[in-house]
């Protein structure tokens, strides 16, 4: 049993790294809140003084800020769809005994470690092109024209580019999960008769609640932010422009960090609101 004084060392040891974390996030967001109402034009001039909510009310009054956030909402539902019932099929796969497992785990993990910037290249140039693209030759060898992906379907391609990225993600996490499973929960509903479908949405199902809560929350988290691959492959055009990318592009017009800030700012409320309502939504049903 750990000593009042053991605990007071445990404290001591961990306060500068507790405090370099808290510094590491509340110093950006302070400068943050503090630039969001000023006006601060660092090629125009620097700091021009306080302005109040000028910038909050300019930029929710853009007529591009809704469709953005509605964009925004639609690439992230999508991929937390897409990456939780795929995560789930591909977790109790490579549960399974099979021949070459972990190599086979590796490879299915493995498109996580590459780069935003790299993937969407590679889904650009590789996948999506409409003249050299592998789709195009799909396309043509079944007699049919090819699409042009980044401006016809834009969004699908955004989105399934986006999945692929955090797939492995979340079958990485849904398989911890999974291995975790009392193998004699499944061995007793099997010889009770209970049928596959009954044992996954009775037993494995409710048993990766916890774990659908973490994938979900993350991904959100980092989903909201999504700028990388819009950059690379429409530039927010087509219907793509997301928050993130608005923010990018109001900086860049007015060459006001004040303004961008203030989107920031809405940025960091939108994945507060979208965040708890998931969790506690999703984690809700799940555990009931």
């Amino acid at each position: 049993m750990a000593t009042k004084a053991s605990r007071s060392a445990a404290r001591v040891m961990m306060a500068p790294a507790v405090i370099l974390l808290l510094g590491w996030m509340l110093v950006p967001l302070m400068m943050t809140l503090w630039f969001s109402f000023r006006t601060y034009l660092p090629l125009r001039g620097g700091d021009l003084g306080w302005t109040g909510f000028d910038n909050y009310v300019r930029f929710v009054t853009s007529s591009a800020f809704w469709p953005a956030v509605q964009t925004t909402l639609i690439i992230v539902l999508s991929v937390l769809v897409i990456t939780v019932v795929l995560g789930i099929f591909l977790a109790m796969l490579l549960d399974q005994p099979m021949w070459g497992q972990g190599i086979v785990r590796i490879l299915v993990i493995a498109p996580f470690f590459v780069m935003p910037t790299v993937s969407a290249l590679v889904w650009k140039n590789m996948f999506m092109d409409p003249v050299n693209g592998i789709f195009s030759h799909i396309w043509r060898f079944f007699g049919a024209d090819p699409v042009s992906w980044l401006s016809d379907a834009a969004m699908p391609s955004i989105i399934m580019i986006v999945s692929w990225q955090w797939l492995p993600f979340a079958t990485l996490i849904l398989l911890t999960a999974i291995q975790s499973l009392d193998s004699e929960q499944l061995e007793a509903a099997e010889m009770d008769g209970a049928p596959k479908v009954q044992r996954f949405f009775y037993i494995i199902l409710p048993h990766l609640a916890r774990a659908i809560t973490i994938v979900i929350l993350i991904q959100t988290i980092f989903l909201l932010a999504i700028f990388a691959e819009i950059f690379v492959t429409t530039g927010g055009a087509f219907g793509t422009r997301t928050l993130s990318y608005l923010i990018f592009q109001r900086v860049l017009e007015s060459q006001n960090i004040g303004l961008g800030s203030a989107g920031g700012v809405y940025a960091i409320i939108l994945a507060n609101i979208v965040a708890i309502f998931l969790m506690r939504i999703v984690g809700k049903n799940l555990d009931n």
